[in-house]
């Protein structure tokens, strides 16, 4: 396999985003709320990997030995703020690292370079990190107001976690299954606006590099 690159980066996080997001699926089914801690730490990891450490090949994280340990230092960091009654900070810490992830990638697809295969993927994973962000938004709501959607148990948020990505990612596409709604004004907001971001997104955003990509390729007949 090549190393991590700005050639191929954000092929390896689309990849393993998806791949962790089923992953979560599978661990929610079978193994509760302590394999959703792994399964959110190793996210964390995989982000910090591919985004964080593009400059360098020789952070200790990228072997196996050393991401193991470290998925264990960040669902221990992340146990001890929930004991300490620390949901929001944990959460904000969070919500701060993944708005900035997706800071630096959308740099990265939008602001260097010519527009390649890589940066179109790059797209991709905005998206996802786009309903990963808002995913966070909506457990910041359901902590702070228990009732405010409905369909959504009464649950620490890391066992909400995988039922939360799920209607932040239907509500970005705007599916709109309706087993789960917003029953708050702020969590009505929110709703509104993800599925506001993701139809402009994929309409203005996505389609722009896509066209740029192909008229880059474009023979010139002059």
């Amino acid at each position: 396999m090549k190393p991590i690159s700005t050639e191929n980066n954000f092929v390896y996080l689309t990849v393993a985003l998806v791949l962790l997001l089923f992953i979560g699926a599978l661990v929610d089914q079978y193994a509760g709320s302590l394999g959703q801690r792994l399964v959110q730490a190793a996210t964390v990891l995989t982000l910090a990997i591919g985004v964080f450490s593009l400059k360098t090949t020789k952070f200790w994280y990228r072997t196996g030995i050393g991401m193991v340990v470290a998925i264990i230092l960040v669902v221990l960091a992340g146990v001890i703020l929930d004991l300490a009654g620390l949901d929001y900070v944990h959460l904000f810490i969070l919500l701060c690292f993944f708005v900035w992830t997706t800071w630096l990638a959308a740099r990265q697809v939008l602001f260097t370079g010519i527009i390649d295969g890589n940066k179109i993927v790059g797209a991709v994973c905005i998206y996802l990190l786009l309903g990963l962000i808002w995913t966070l938004l909506y457990l910041m709501i359901a902590e702070a107001t228990p009732n405010a959607f409905n369909g959504l148990t009464q649950a620490p948020w890391y066992d909400n976690f995988p039922a939360v990505a799920y209607y932040s990612y239907v509500t970005l596409t705007t599916l709109g299954y309706g087993d789960i709604s917003p029953i708050q004004p702020v969590a009505r907001f929110l709703v509104y606006m993800e599925a506001i971001v993701g139809i402009f997104y994929t309409a203005i955003l996505v389609a722009s590099l896509v066209g740029a990509r192909m008229s880059g390729n474009a023979p010139d007949n002059k």
